[in-house]
């Protein structure tokens, strides 16, 4: 269905600070110098855009909406596989106006035959699009974080929807709010993960499933510098400034990365992960053609 990676992506042009939802956002640092960070942002949204396309993938760009700051965030729009698009509902007041635009922007897709299908979670389930549903295409499950942003109960709507394994792991604390930020898979069947972001139950779910050898762990230093939240095309990996550390161990794994100074994200708590959708993946190949017939 498509002949090379397609991502989306917000235009910043209506992006700040101005709330607190997550204790990564810093709305008083924000109102220091307001026209110098959104400046910052929009060099920082190009610059990722064209890491992306560097990479061969194509970027369909969707418009801002002004008093919804975090639309620049789009992986938590949906969870997306197979031409199937099951959007998010927002926990958070704040960010509840986004469903209206992304659903707007989905219905287009799909004129456009881009997305085949949309569905819905029930009414008082809340779960945050891909933020928080990681496809893994080495494994061919979801993982799905639950706890601070969605609930629980979206995993067995996900798992009905799309008809493939999930995996439910419990985040710890709201520090670590969707599973983007703490966790990574990585082509070439490898994990790059926070694991104090995670319950005891869900280390157990994770270390059942990807070997030690497979593991690769983040420090709380790398994790604070927002690096597990990170695009992965096949060796290479997009990401946001990384300590020398992380480098260190990703190359050593045959790895390349490209960095992009995204702190004017990080001052609301996402970075390259969350300020990107991909659109094209499917279960199995051919799969999204079947699910258009």
């Amino acid at each position: 269905m498509f002949d090379r990676p397609l991502f989306l992506m917000t235009d910043p042009g209506c992006f700040d600070v101005s709330y607190q939802i997550n204790p990564w956002m810093r709305p008083d640092a924000w109102k220091t110098d307001p026209a110098g960070a959104l400046a910052a942002a929009k060099a920082a949204s190009a610059e990722l855009k064209r890491a992306i396309q560097a990479l061969g993938a194509q970027v369909e760009t969707i418009g801002a909406v002004a008093g919804l700051p975090d639309l620049v965030f789009p992986a938590n729009a949906a969870i997306v596989l197979d031409g199937r698009a099951l959007l998010a509902r927002f926990r958070h007041e704040e960010r509840q106006g986004e469903e209206a635009i992304f659903r707007e922007v989905f219905c287009r897709l799909k004129r456009r035959g881009l997305i085949q299908e949309i569905a819905d979670f029930p009414e008082g389930v809340f779960q945050e699009g891909a933020g928080d549903c990681i496809w893994d295409a080495d494994r061919k499950v979801f993982w799905a974080g639950y706890g601070p942003r969605s609930s629980k109960a979206s995993l067995a709507v996900i798992e009905k929807t799309f008809g493939e394994e999930v995996v439910g792991l419990e985040l710890a604390s709201d520090r670590f709010y969707h599973l983007d930020t703490c966790f990574c898979p990585l082509a070439g069947g490898k994990l790059l993960y926070y694991p104090t972001a995670f319950t005891p139950a869900a280390l157990a779910a994770i270390r059942a499933r990807v070997p030690e050898a497979d593991r690769i762990e983040a420090t709380a230093a790398e994790a604070e510098a927002f690096c597990v939240n990170a695009v992965n095309l096949g060796a290479r990996i997009v990401m946001a400034r990384a300590p020398a550390s992380l480098r260190r161990k990703l190359e050593a794994r045959g790895y390349a990365l490209t960095e992009v100074d995204l702190s004017p994200f990080i001052l609301s708590g996402g970075a390259a992960y969350c300020m990107t959708l991909r659109l094209d993946r499917e279960s199995r190949p051919g799969r999204a053609i079947l699910a258009a017939e």
